[in-house]
């Protein structure tokens, strides 16, 4: 139907031809729906999860400042503290990740976010009153921190797989491009608003920024008209865990296109984390930066991000979510490689860190954007939330591991040296991508 629309709208506009489109339903990169306001105009219920993650992701940039000084200033926490503060956040995905899938597949989503805002609510908000009645101790902080992540986790399985729900196929890869860049611009300012608040307020009462955050973005969900993927009659039983849990692996690794998506992006998360955690020791000590300079650098990154979402959408319908992919992730891993480079006198130097930024920053945006397009093309609904979950239980366990080694790495290499390390581990993920159908993947495939 679609090749025949085609050529109807050819033989009705003689004067204004138009390129054929993709296979898979990409627009040509003008189309009007392509843009982010358009489309949020178009879509009313995607609007509004938009606009919920938006906001919750401002409050949570908050967080990410004022958690780590409210243990440091407010509970004089040990660097062994601060260490499992930060290994807590890891766990729900490392030892839910595979479950949560099958449990979300059994909700609807619309329900599964709202509550799980709901309940950072609570946990978020709880913490400033404790301070207020000095009673906060660390175990607070580690029992929030684990149980927020249980709930972000639900949150973005359901959120991932919600999407496909709430726009048409053909304007998933708009969608996805439209909430990174949220995420990018978010991410990008903030810190910053962060930092404003805490200075303010105290880091403590900073905090409850985020559970009202959190507050609004349930308010905004529990407006989608769509409760979420139906379930067909007769299509679940009783759960069965392991049964359920090997289904969404299959399904993921079947695919020759998804496994090789899965396999690159574990590959390049696994790496990419070892390496950053290097990153400032490396601008630090191995370089002389000062503080000043290296928040110029990461707001370098931030802004390189915002622009890598940009453009992703018109790029991936230029080139195809495959090549885009693989872009995205060859970019990303020659960034430690230009910023192993940096030697030589000062502005040289900044120069080359500051393309260093630009790549690190980009491509993240390219591929990041395309991977979850290709999981919501290519996964049949009844098995997506168990894809997505097997995503962020590789992706984010690969993170866990990378960090371990990356700091191993730095002590027994030497910093620059594990630069090269990581960058070389990260292209052996793109390589992957490059010996795969993802190569000449110039539209999305059906299933």
């Amino acid at each position: 139907m679609g090749r025949r629309g085609g050529r109807a709208e050819r033989r009705g506009h003689p004067r204004h031809p138009r390129r054929r489109r993709p296979a898979g339903g990409l627009r040509p990169a003008g189309h009007l729906l392509s843009r982010p306001r358009a489309l949020l105009a178009a879509h009313a219920d995607f609007r509004r999860l938009f606009l919920g993650n938006s906001v919750s992701l401002l409050g949570s940039s908050v967080t990410t400042v004022a958690l780590p000084l409210t243990a440091v200033l407010y509970l004089d926490a040990s660097a062994t503290e601060m260490g499992v503060l930060g290994a807590v956040g890891l766990l729900p995905h490392l030892v839910l990740g595979l479950p949560a899938g099958v449990w979300v597949d059994r909700l609807p989503y619309r329900r599964t976010i709202v509550l799980a805002d709901a309940v950072r609510v609570l946990l978020l908000g709880a913490l400033p009153v404790l301070a207020a009645l000095g009673l906060l101790r660390m175990w607070h902080l580690y029992a929030v921190v684990a149980l927020a992540g249980v709930a972000g986790l639900f949150e973005s399985v359901a959120a991932q797989s919600f999407t496909p729900s709430l726009v048409p196929r053909e304007r998933l890869l708009a969608a996805n491009s439209t909430l990174m860049l949220s995420n990018a611009t978010v991410n990008t300012t903030g810190s910053a608003v962060g930092g404003l608040l805490v200075s303010a307020l105290t880091a403590p009462v900073a905090i409850a920024v985020d559970a009202v955050s959190f507050a609004i973005s349930a308010l905004l969900k529990t407006r989608i008209g769509v409760a979420g993927r139906p379930r067909v009659a007769g299509e679940r039983g009783p759960v069965r865990l392991r049964a359920d849990i090997a289904e969404g692996l299959r399904a993921v690794f079947a695919d020759r296109v998804m496994r090789a998506v899965i396999l690159a992006a574990t590959v390049g998360a696994f790496a990419g984390q070892a390496q950053a955690v290097v990153l400032v020791l490396y601008l630090v000590h191995d370089l002389g930066l000062s503080a000043g300079l290296i928040g110029v650098l990461v707001a370098v990154g931030g802004v390189a991000s915002v622009a890598g979402a940009l453009v992703a959408t018109r790029v991936t319908q230029r080139f195809g979510p495959g090549p885009t992919f693989i872009a995205g992730m060859g970019l990303a891993s020659a960034a430690g490689l230009v910023l192993a480079a940096a030697a030589g006198p000062f502005a040289v130097t900044v120069a080359v860190l500051v393309v260093s930024q630009v790549l690190r920053g980009s491509g993240p945006s390219l591929y990041g954007v395309n991977q979850q397009t290709l999981r919501q093309a290519l996964i049949a609904p009844e098995l997506l939330s168990r894809a997505n979950a097997t995503w962020r239980f590789l992706a984010y366990g690969g993170q866990a591991l990378g960090a371990l080694l990356g700091g191993a790495a730095g002590a027994a290499l030497g910093l620059r040296a594990t630069l090269v390390v990581t960058s070389c581990l990260m292209l052996a993920g793109t390589a992957i991508g490059l010996a795969s159908p993802l190569r000449s993947l110039r539209g999305l495939p059906g299933r």
